[in-house]
Formats: C-alpha cells, sequence, structure tokens
C-alpha cells in the first residue's frame, strides 16, 4: 500500500506508521508460529503470547483509528477480516497445543463476526498492489475452510451446511474468474468436507418435526461415569497422542473420522459462560476474560477483545482436559518424538495414553520369535525413503510400521494404549518390564461382511467409545432414532455404565484397572470397551472371536463380561429399539 505521506499532518502519520509498524510485526510473529516445534510445552508459550499481544494492540489500534486509516491509509474491508482471521487461527492452534475447548469458542467469535461482518464480501473487486483479486480470493475460501473445522469441533452442523453452500459458490466463482485450473483440488476440498459430514451423521436424531438433532459426544457431568474412589485410583491421564491412518476412512483438514471422534470423547464440554475466566494464552497474565467493543467508527457488532490480567504467570495446576497431540499419517521419527515429549511432560501420578487407528501391517515370519516385532504392527505412513536396506530385501521391515515392541521404553511410566486396526491383536503380547500400570484396549480384527461398505465412515470400536448408542444403532441397521426414544434408550446406556463400574470394581480384577479407573475419561473408556465387547458377543453377526475386541490384562469373564446384569441390559435396550432379533436367544446365553 503506498501512502502519500505528503498529504498528512504529523498526528495522521504518526497514526499510519504506528499501524504498518503493527501490521509487519503481527505478520513476522505470525509466519514464525510455523517453525515452532509442535511438542512440548514451555518452548512454543512465550512466542504465542507476544503474538497475541501484538495482535491484541493491532486489532484495538484500528479499531481506536479507523476514520484516519480508511482516508489516508486507505484501509479495505478485507484487511480488517485479514487480521480477525488471523487472531481466530491464533486461538484455533492454541487450542490445538493446550486441548482447551474454551478457545474454539474463542476461534468461532472471530471467525463468525467476520462473516457477520462482510469483511471479505468485496474481495473479489478489490485490488491493491501488494494483492492481486486471485490471491483474495484465495484467502477467501482458506478462510472459510478453516471455519468450517472449527464449526465442526463445536458440533455447529447448521452453519457448517450453510458455510458449505457458501464455499461452493465462492469456490465456482474463483475458478470460473480467475483459475480454471484450481477447480479440482478446491472441489476435492469440497468433496472432503461433505463426505465427513455424511459420515459424521451415521445415525440420525430426530426431532418431532423430523430435523436433526445434533448431540456432542464430549465428557460432562451427565456422562462422567459414577465410581467408588479407593486409594489405589491414584493416577490420572494428562498426555494423550492420537494417531490416524486408515487409507480408506473419511478426512478433512488431517483429520481422520477416528481421530474426530477420539479427540472430542477426550475432551469435556466447552463452557458457554463468556464471563468465566480461562487462562491467557500470553505468558505471565492469567487470566484473560472476554468483553465486546465496538468494532469501528461506522457502527455495527462487536468484536471479542482480549483483556489481560497481570498475574504471576503460574501454570494452572489443574487442567480442563488432558494435553494432546493430534498426528496424521505420521512418520516413525515423529511418532517417537511426540510420544517422548508427553512421556518427558508427564507429572508425578500422570497417564499417557496412545490411540491409534491405522491399517494393518502384518509380519511374514512363519515362527516368530520376537513377539514385539516378527508379528508386524500398524502402518502410520506410506511414504517411501531412501533405501536404509543394503538390499538385504526379504528380511527388512516396514520403515513406517508402529511396532508393539517400538513402544517398550513408555511403559516406563503408567501407559494406556488403544489400538483400532486389523491387526490390533499383536498389541496385546507388550510386556511390563517396569513394573507400571499398563492396560490395552485392541478393536475388533474385522467385522462382518455386511458392514464392510460403511467402513470408510469410521471404525465400529472407536464408534463405541465415542458414543455407544450410536454404534448399537448401527450394527442393528438403525439409521434414524426420534428424541424421546434415543433418550429413554441413552437411560439403559446410564444404567449400563453405572452397573458395570460397580461390578469391576467389586470384582477379582488386575489392580492396573484400578489405578487408572480414577479418571474419569480412562474409565470412561474402559466402561465403553465393556459394553462393545458385550454387545457385540451377544450380536448374532459377531460369533467369531476376532470380530470382538480384546484387552490385556484380560477382564474377569464370569464377574464381569458375561454378568446377568450387564447382559440383560444390552438385551432390554434391544428389545426397547425393536431389533432383539439381532441378538442371541436367552437359552443361548449359558
Amino acid at each position: 500500500m503506498v501512502v502519500k505521506m505528503a498529504a498528512m499532518d504529523d498526528h495522521e502519520r504518526k497514526i499510519v506508521l504506528e499501524f504498518c509498524h503493527l501490521l509487519d510485526k503481527s505478520k513476522n510473529l505470525f509466519n514464525g508460529l510455523r517453525d515452532l516445534p509442535q511438542y512440548g510445552h514451555k518452548q512454543w508459550q512465550t512466542y504465542f503470547g507476544r503474538t497475541f499481544d501484538v495482535y491484541t494492540k493491532l486489532w484495538k489500534f484500528q479499531q481506536q483509528h479507523r476514520q484516519i486509516l480508511d482516508t489516508k491509509y486507505g484501509l479495505k474491508r478485507w484487511q480488517i477480516g485479514e487480521i480477525a482471521s488471523k487472531i481466530g487461527q491464533l486461538y484455533y492452534h492454541y487450542y490445538l497445543r493446550t486441548s482447551e475447548t474454551n478457545y474454539l469458542n474463542e476461534a468461532f467469535s472471530f471467525y463468525s463476526a467476520i462473516r457477520g461482518r462482510a469483511y471479505y464480501s468485496r474481495a473479489s473487486k478489490e485490488d491493491s498492489p501488494h494483492f492481486n483479486r486471485s490471491d483474495l480470493m484465495v484467502k477467501k475460501l482458506r478462510y472459510y475452510a478453516r471455519f468450517i473445522v472449527v464449526c465442526l469441533l463445536l458440533k455447529k452442523m447448521k452453519l457448517v451446511r450453510d458455510l458449505v453452500m457458501e464455499l461452493d459458490k465462492q469456490i465456482v466463482d474463483y475458478t470460473s474468474t480467475y483459475e480454471p485450473d484450481d477447480q479440482l483440488e478446491w472441489s476435492l476440498v469440497l468433496d472432503e468436507i461433505k463426505s465427513f459430514i455424511k459420515a459424521d451423521g451415521i445415525v440420525s436424531v430426530l426431532h418431532a418435526d423430523s430435523n436433526t438433532i445434533v448431540l456432542s459426544h464430549r465428557l460432562s457431568p451427565l456422562t462422567t461415569p459414577p465410581v467408588e474412589k479407593s486409594t489405589i485410583m491414584n493416577l490420572s491421564l494428562q498426555e494423550i497422542v492420537i494417531i490416524g491412518n486408515c487409507s480408506d476412512q473419511v478426512k478433512f483438514s488431517e483429520l481422520t473420522m477416528d481421530m474426530f471422534r477420539m479427540l472430542q470423547t477426550l475432551e469435556r464440554e466447552p463452557q458457554e459462560d463468556y464471563n468465566h475466566l480461562y487462562d491467557s494464552p500470553a505468558p505471565g497474565r492469567v487470566p484473560f476474560e472476554k468483553s465486546y467493543s465496538v468494532s469501528s467508527a461506522k457502527g455495527g457488532v462487536g468484536y471479542p477483545a482480549m483483556v489481560m490480567c497481570q498475574e504471576n504467570g503460574d501454570r494452572p495446576s489443574k487442567r480442563e482436559n488432558p494435553h494432546k497431540y493430534l498426528l496424521y499419517k505420521p512418520t516413525f521419527s515423529q511418532i517417537m518424538v511426540f510420544l517422548a515429549s508427553g512421556f518427558k511432560e508427564l507429572p508425578a501420578n500422570g497417564a499417557l495414553l496412545l490411540y491409534i487407528s491405522a491399517d494393518g501391517c502384518f509380519g511374514s515370519t512363519k515362527h516368530p520369535e520376537d513377539m514385539g516385532y516378527d508379528l508386524g504392527g500398524v502402518v502410520t505412513n506410506s511414504k517411501r525413503e531412501a533405501d536404509h536396506s543394503n538390499k538385504k530385501g526379504a528380511h527388512t521391515k516396514d520403515m513406517h510400521c508402529l511396532y508393539p515392541g517400538d513402544l517398550y521404553p513408555f511403559t516406563r511410566k503408567p501407559f494406556f494404549v488403544i489400538v483400532d486396526s486389523d491387526n490390533s491383536f499383536v498389541f496385546q503380547h507388550l510386556p511390563r518390564y517396569f513394573g507400571q500400570p499398563l492396560v490395552i484396549l485392541m478393536s475388533p480384527q474385522d467385522i462382518p461382511p455386511n458392514f464392510h461398505e460403511q467402513q470408510h465412515n469410521g471404525n465400529l470400536f472407536t464408534m463405541f467409545l465415542h458414543s455407544p448408542l450410536t454404534a448399537f444403532c448401527y450394527i442393528c441397521n438403525i439409521t434414524n432414532v426420534p428424541i424421546h426414544h434415543w433418550e429413554r434408550c441413552q437411560s439403559f446406556i446410564d444404567r449400563f455404565v453405572t452397573e458395570a463400574s460397580r461390578l469391576l470394581t467389586r470384582s477379582r480384577i488386575d489392580p492396573v484397572y484400578l489405578q487408572f479407573f480414577g479418571d474419569d475419561f480412562l474409565r470412561l473408556l474402559v466402561l465403553r470397551y465393556v459394553f462393545c465387547d458385550i454387545a457385540l458377543h451377544l450380536h448374532r453377526s459377531f460369533k467369531s472371536r476376532h470380530l470382538r475386541p480384546r484387552c490385556h490384562p484380560a477382564l474377569p469373564e464370569s464377574e464381569l463380561l458375561e454378568h446377568p446384569a450387564l447382559t440383560h441390559l444390552v438385551l432390554d435396550l434391544a428389545i426397547h429399539l425393536e431389533v432383539r432379533s439381532h441378538f442371541i436367544d436367552s437359552n443361548e446365553l449359558e
């Protein structure tokens, strides 16, 4: 932007120069974010704080001096939108690094206000020496894609559908006017979003007027399973690594459907109270609270402004959610770095959770000797590496197959592992070399043929861990459930979880389960595993052992997995859903 400084008085010149300084500084800091390490906590915290501070100053400055910036600098509406979009991105990436869902709400506020004020509405008409119109349109399209991701994570599905329609129209405008060669790339993005939305709604809960109701499956006080606490329940989930690489599964923005479901399962429901004090993104400044200010001299809706209060800056002693890393198609070295980082960050009595959703990598050794490597593992990335095999050929193992033996070092601390794969059972041989608590939950290695076509919508085992009732309806071919019916069915699930919790704590069970059982998330996962195992065991289509999940250490059969109270609750649920014929008869329970 060429600014005619001669036409300004000193006050105006000072304001324009300060704005240009803040704009350049903010861009440089923002661009530097991509060079920060993705792992650990302290390495990036300070830099993020500086970036938030500068954007806060920039945002307030353009609000306070809008008239001068409009007339003397020639500030465009899309430039204001670009600043707001960057702040939204900052909050979204801060959410990814902290796992605190309240920052999703902050990102949503900024993205939503951009749309409400239509800051990008003239992006295709405006021009400047710095950006051609094509570049501005791409910024607009990327803004839509990012906004859709945030709305998906907040389950704002009606808005998602509206945004998809708007994005569709914007893509047509962009490719027909500027870059026809980009049509395929953006059409693929749009197709990915549509497939993702469809897969996420595999079972629809309907209102009385037949409209779909969007339900959240994050942890809330209503879904936290009860437990009789004991002193042995001394571990809490602190660090999580989520890995996704299923070749045939729908994905959007480096999130497969399984990763999307699991990350929500491991988060608490976001606070909706905007007067609540959150931890500040800026270092040494806890907390900030949301306030609203008039966004411009031209009037209109307000923007969230970051109001900081000086505090001692200590990290909060208790986080709302455990910290997690999301790894889409990671290389072996990336997995090791992120696992090691999570391992290093564990506080006393903290537990590390590894969740893997990936295709199997099968061993070819006829007489396995090393159970950690000879039976194969899971493929996490299809990338071909430079040839380090010295042409040994047949005896070389896959570079990006994660083998059970690769996890041995991490069993030095409490370790909870979930594997959803067609080669999951090989992980049951993980030894407890260091005597620390270790639990492994493994998916069925196959599903009945009649479910194969739907596998791209997400794996069945993860669906059970995410929403047991959705998975139960799915295996019974139920696609629509009225809301009053759903709530009644959910009460069966709640009763099952309560009873299973009581039975598990009183049965003769490996003590490692009780050590993990004090944590709300890990308790929920174990109890949903129990529901999954019993439901599939009773279902006529899942008779073979490899069609059912496994766990290590094994859970007691008679005292838990075959307990009459639990089997009857599952069958009562089937009766209520009018699908009793899908399950074995009572005389077959013997």
